[in-house]
């Protein structure tokens, strides 16, 4: 079997931000479980060679003002009843108080449209830097255009956009969502000696998220295990009902199925109690990976019913601020901010509980 090389413990998220490494505060995606406490381990910042290049606010053409008193919109894409986005929508206010900064926060529930009007609404309420959580990769044009033509700096956290950096919006912040597939792969071969037949429970269409876990996924496998075989897979659309509901679709057709891979706790979390139904033992008989690291999922790895999951830090407000913060002395911000995420396993998650949200 394959050896793996995985990143040290723990809850330190990397940040490369144009010319300089910086640590700072930060914890992932789609969930629903406990209200998260608002606090996270710090960020550490990825190795990085510093070029001097990057978007610098000449080049995005928007005038410098001070971070301290300005109106900052917040356009959140999804209900603050999944954890991740509860966790995220908290670590940006948070960080907007303590930068001093005047916040709206608005919350599309996952509908472009609405989201598309909220920005336009913030806007017309005056706001002079936009952070985004995109509700898809594609589709925000009209509300893009609208704060280049008012003169307002976007970033875009957690899902990256389409469009162009430096020009539709200034950086994107968030993880390495390839690399988080491939690591999952890792770890599935890693619990199961390299030899699974695997079901993949896909995310929901039309965001780079989705394709990115599942890409990075399927080429590693292809790549270094060969005894592990995909033998079905479906999207769950981050939903835990939908997790459960098509799991039970995919044992009962496939019941050589041992391994689920899950795009997100959520649906991890609904592929356990299917797992369960069909009188078998998540865990032992299927083994789960997934991505996120919320609670509930953390803590059924500590009750031994869940394998693995690849953390995807959900507490970007710290790395907002100091990002912009950057922007406006005159430095030049990378098109991708990329953090380094944790990985919970049965070794470690009972100690690092506490830092699941």
């Amino acid at each position: 079997m394959k050896a793996i090389n995985r990143p040290g413990l723990f809850f330190r998220t990397a940040i490369v931000v144009a010319a300089a490494a910086v640590v700072l505060t930060g914890c992932t995606n789609e969930g629903t479980t406990n209200a998260p406490d608002s606090s996270g381990t710090a960020a550490e910042a990825q190795d990085s060679t510093s070029t001097g290049e990057g978007c610098t606010i000449d080049d995005y053409g928007v005038e410098k003002i001070e971070i301290e008193g300005a109106k900052v919109g917040f356009s959140q894409s999804e209900p603050d009843s999944a954890s991740f986005r509860a966790a995220e929508t908290q670590s940006i206010k948070d960080a907007a108080a303590e930068a001093g900064a005047e916040l709206i926060v608005t919350n599309a529930n996952n509908e472009l449209p609405k989201q598309i009007n909220d920005i336009q609404d913030m806007l017309n309420q005056g706001i002079e830097i936009l952070i985004i959580a995109p509700v898809n990769s594609d589709g925000l044009d009209p509300a893009l255009d609208a704060a280049r033509d008012a003169g307002v700096p976007v970033v875009t956290i957690d899902r990256k956009v389409t469009n162009e950096s430096c020009v539709d919006y200034l950086t994107f912040l968030g993880s390495d969502f390839v690399e988080q597939g491939k690591r999952a792969a890792d770890a599935l071969a890693d619990i199961t000696d390299g030899k699974a037949n695997v079901a993949v429970l896909l995310g929901p269409s039309g965001n780079n998220v989705t394709d990115g876990r599942a890409n990075g996924f399927k080429d590693q496998v292809a790549a270094e295990y060969p005894d592990i075989k995909i033998v079905a897979e479906q999207t769950a659309n981050a939903s835990r009902s939908e997790g459960q509901e098509v799991t039970a679709q995919l044992l009962q057709s496939n019941p050589e199925i041992d391994a689920v891979y899950a795009f997100n706790d959520e649906e991890g979390l609904g592929a356990m109690v299917a797992i369960q139904n069909a009188g078998r033992e998540p865990g032992t008989d299927v083994k789960i990976v997934s991505i996120d690291g919320t609670r509930n999922a953390v803590q059924a790895i500590v009750d031994g019913s869940y394998n693995v999951v690849i953390e995807s830090n959900p507490r970007f407000g710290p790395l907002v601020f100091e990002t912009l913060t950057k922007f406006y002395a005159g430095e030049p911000i990378s098109e991708d901010i990329i953090i380094k995420d944790g990985e919970y396993t049965a070794e470690n998650a009972e100690a690092n509980l506490g830092q699941a949200f």
